[in-house]
């Protein structure tokens, strides 16, 4: 996998540069600022980019702002945005793109390298990486228009591990219920949200993009 790293502080990026190199990733730019981030992404062309909300001259959302331009211009490059804040605005813009290779999780993750690796392995393969705090977020912006109501609280649960990107069987295993509990719940979830087969489409992404962008 080909990784660029956007992040202000040197010392972070040097960290998380050496823990994918050893991971057996490459690196292939560590930048500073959302201007920088462009133009590497045009140069190197890489799979994922990992990026910090707040950076260079201001400091407020260049990150989230860039991603935003990444996701326009090249949808097939994954982004992990890796923050110590959630900027729900920005973040639910993110999302109405598409959640596809996409994720959004709170810098305290990195310390848990093996689910920060499994995440950005999820985002380059298509799927998404939610943290929980991210989601809860955004669910309090939209609280005032609940598109959900008919979902029992289970429903609910279920649908907030999908947002963050888990499979049947790793709900199943969070939830401690069966796998095919989860299964009846998730098409429990589609039903109530109207949300029929129809080719070319996945359910599970228009359920989270229904769920997180009321």
């Amino acid at each position: 996998m080909r990784v660029i790293l956007a992040d202000d502080s040197v010392l972070l990026r040097e960290g998380l540069k050496r823990l994918l190199e050893d991971a057996g990733h490459e690196v292939a730019a560590g930048v500073g600022d959302a201007g920088a981030l462009l133009a590497a992404v045009d140069e190197h062309r890489p799979d994922v980019v990992v990026v910090d909300v707040r950076m260079p001259p201001t400091h407020t959302s260049e990150g989230l702002r860039a991603s935003l331009e990444i996701r326009e211009r090249r949808p097939d490059i994954g982004v992990l945005v890796l923050s110590q804040y959630v900027e729900t605005f920005y973040a639910a813009r993110l999302l109405s793109t598409a959640p596809e290779g996409l994720g959004y999780l709170l810098k305290d993750r990195v310390t848990e390298v093996p689910e920060f690796l499994a995440a950005l392995e999820r985002i380059h393969a298509g799927g998404t990486a939610f943290d929980p705090e991210v989601v809860r977020r955004l669910l309090a912006r939209t609280a005032h228009v609940d598109p959900l109501a008919r979902l029992t609280p289970r429903e609910r649960q279920v649908l907030e591990q999908l947002a963050q990107g888990l499979v049947n069987s790793a709900i199943a295993e969070r939830l401690y219920v069966s796998q095919s509990a989860v299964e009846k719940h998730v098409n429990a979830i589609f039903d109530k949200l109207g949300l029929d087969r129809t080719p070319g489409y996945s359910r599970r992404v228009l359920a989270i993009l229904r769920y997180l962008n009321a």
